[in-house]
């Protein structure tokens, strides 16, 4: 059950390698190295197949975005590799249960983008019910149309929204101070801010939305929640909003409900296939459908929030490389620590079953070591347990920490296991 990366002993900082792809912020490689983190190596694009597999080779954390898709086979071929950072709120590109099952916690960035997306809805909105995107393109061609049919102000509208959760939330207050009536429907119980109101189903949403704006995950349950029924279960004239995820969708129903008119219009930022670059020409049939606002997924993509992006994943980066703290972490049991003054800390990833925690212990007791405190979660699969330590005066240190290293990674459903020695303070 022994990893590749089970093997390796503890590195000072400027010896861990990371690699950042996508073209992240410069933010994320400025912190890295503010916290003494210099190997850290930055490249515009993303990477796939063998040559991700190459650039992965001695690398410890690596840092994505939508495009990189880490799998199962690229994540068993990385050699040294202990932490993924997806610079995004979503973690779909990544194999969640290969990488925990090869002790490597994945991190993201669930809210520094909720306010850009959340003010793009807004401006769709507008967009939308002014019908600006087919008088702009008929502006741009010489045409000339003042009229009013069909164009609507915002206030007195009702949005319903679809996900109540960090970017649902956000919108609906700002939706609110536009003078939209707000509904919202998610699967779980959630508080209302300001005067929303929850309804108890997706189609007392649909029925009743002059607005349907989408905000769910990427789920086996979300695929192609919004179908035929859904869209024509809308109000007629109403407008759909899809900032989520591309298969939540189908874009072929939506095509069909925008041409014969039952629905005014439509905004789509994500789509079931999607350009791997710049290059490859992007196909759907929502083009050149009228009223109809088409973007190339950049819900989240604002100087801000990469910029907030960049720093919230590196600092979990450093924070799990540091002092062990898994917080954040979307695959992987959470554990949350504060850094120590001295003394030594294991880590210990491993097969959830009976009698491990009895079997550290033992291990503990047989070295002589003081156990200062110990922290354990596990999700089921797999457990993450530290051990705070102290050797006894009398002790060579090094031994001891050589010792209970080896003993720990020669137990039965060992993943991973690390000493971590005490660190600065960081700022």
């Amino acid at each position: 059950m022994h990893s590749p990366a089970a093997q390796q002993l503890s590195l000072p900082k400027n010896k861990i390698r990371i690699l950042l792809l996508e073209g992240i912020s410069q933010t994320a490689v400025d912190y890295l190295n503010e916290q003494g983190y210099g190997e850290v190596t930055l490249l515009k694009k993303a990477l796939e197949g063998e040559a991700l597999k190459e650039a992965l080779k001695g690398v410890h954390m690596v840092g994505i975005r939508s495009r990189t898709q880490l799998t199962r086979d690229v994540i068993q071929s990385a050699d040294r590799l202990m932490a993924i950072g997806c610079f995004c709120i979503g973690t779909n590109q990544v194999d969640l249960n290969a990488a925990r099952m090869a002790a490597i916690p994945v991190f993201n960035a669930p809210y520094s983008n909720t306010r850009s997306v959340a003010e793009l809805v807004m401006g769709e909105v507008v967009m939308l019910l002014r019908r600006i995107p087919s008088r702009s393109q008929q502006c741009h061609n010489g045409g000339w149309n003042k009229s009013a049919d069909n164009a609507w102000e915002v206030r007195g509208k009702t949005i319903g929204i679809v996900g109540y959760g960090s970017i649902g939330s956000q919108l609906s207050v700002l939706a609110e101070a536009f003078g939209l009536r707000v509904i919202y429907y998610d699967t779980v119980p959630c508080l209302p801010h300001g005067n929303a109101v929850a309804v108890s189903s997706l189609h007392e949403l649909l029925g009743q939305s002059d607005i349907v704006t989408l905000h769910v995950p990427q789920t086996p349950e979300t695929n192609n929640l919004i179908g035929e029924a859904e869209i024509r279960a809308m109000k007629p004239n109403s407008i759909l909003i899809n900032n989520a995820r591309g298969n939540v969708v189908d874009v072929d129903a939506l095509a069909a409900a925008l041409k014969d008119g039952h629905l005014m219009g439509a905004a789509v930022d994500v789509f079931p296939v999607e350009p791997k670059s710049a290059q490859e020409k992007f196909v759907t049939p929502l083009q050149g459908l009228e009223n109809v606002l088409l973007t190339p997924h950049i819900g989240g993509s604002t100087i801000e929030a990469q910029e907030r992006i960049g720093v919230e994943v590196a600092r979990k980066f450093v924070d799990y490389s540091d002092v062990g703290s898994t917080l954040g972490a979307v695959n992987f049991p959470e554990v949350q620590l504060a850094e120590r003054p001295g003394g030594m800390r294991f880590m210990h990833v491993h097969v959830n079953r009976p009698g491990t925690m009895r079997q550290i212990n033992d291990i503990f007791a047989k070295a002589a070591c003081n156990v200062t405190a110990q922290f354990l979660q596990t999700d089921g699969e797999i457990g993450y347990v530290v051990v705070e330590a102290e050797a006894h005066a009398d002790q060579d240190k090094a031994k001891v920490e050589q010792t209970v290293l080896e003993q720990l990674r020669n137990l039965e459903g060992t993943l991973r296991t690390r000493l971590i020695r005490a660190v600065a303070s960081r700022g």
